[in-house]
């Protein structure tokens, strides 16, 4: 495979573009960029700041990844923006580089498909496997696990947390804390379900959505403290052993949650 710089492309010294790599027209490619191979970016994008891309991406027209936060603390420190492989990442989307304040990384994982005008803001950290739809805008600090789908024009507050196997209705405005496998809606968003659909999909057992199922039931339909719910959920081991991954992963989730911030309800 051989890439190719377009003529009308702007690529500054410094920068490291793989051979295989290919630079549409009038994009523009800052100092300290490094694009790994087989990348392929669309015409008028801008990738400029301490940015690293890995192989086999599809950046579409129009993107800017790489700027500086949209955080008035920031004084032009090296901080950087990561994206893994195998991503698509369509027209008009805008990653910010992180902030000393927020770890100084945007991380992007790999194998995920972020749909147009997606905004990722400064120390975002996206897992792999992820489906954001059209306009889906995430505020700083924000975390969000393998596997989530994000609904068109879902909106998320900074530092809240997405749980992997979650997934969000159009127009959902999360200001909490969203657990592994909830399914939400809403302004602010309630939890409705959880993703069983999408478990079954990816190879989940039957016993494991069923473990998934009771703890659905112990956070959201029998009335329980949050404490209490945990109690119940660390309890679905002794009874479902091939669901102990989801259980911790659950239970990490759970134990750190902002008391402030609380959980989607």
């Amino acid at each position: 495979m051989t890439g190719s710089i377009h003529a009308t492309a702007i690529v500054a010294p410094g920068a490291l573009i793989d051979p295989t790599a290919s630079i549409g027209p009038y994009s523009v490619i800052g100092p300290h960029v490094k694009i790994g191979p087989g990348t392929t970016v669309g015409a008028h994008c801008v990738i400029e700041g301490h940015t690293t891309i890995g192989r086999d991406n599809r950046i579409f027209q129009f993107s800017s990844l790489g700027a500086i936060p949209q955080d008035k603390k920031y004084a032009g420190e090296p901080c950087e923006l990561v994206i893994g492989e195998r991503n698509t990442v369509r027209e008009f989307c805008t990653f910010n580089i992180g902030s000393p304040g927020g770890g100084g990384v945007t991380r992007v994982g790999s194998d995920n498909w972020i749909m147009a005008y997606v905004h990722l803001a400064h120390d975002c950290q996206v897992g792999n496997h992820t489906i954001f739809a059209n306009n889906t805008q995430l505020a700083g600090h924000v975390e969000v696990g393998d596997w989530v789908i994000l609904g068109g024009f879902t909106v998320v507050h900074q530092f809240v947390r997405i749980g992997a196997h979650g997934m969000t209705a159009m127009c959902a405005l999360l200001f909490a804390d969203q657990p592994p496998f909830v399914m939400s809606q809403g302004q602010p968003a309630q939890a409705r379900a959880m993703n069983f659909e999408g478990l079954r999909r990816r190879g989940f057992s039957p016993a494991r959505v069923a473990a998934v199922k009771a703890m659905h039931k112990a956070l959201y339909r029998d009335s329980l403290t949050l404490a209490q719910a945990q109690e119940r959920i660390g309890a679905l081991v002794a009874d479902t052993p091939e669901a102990q991954p989801d259980v911790q992963m659950m239970l990490g989730f759970l134990a750190a949650v902002s008391p402030q911030r609380g959980i989607v309800r």
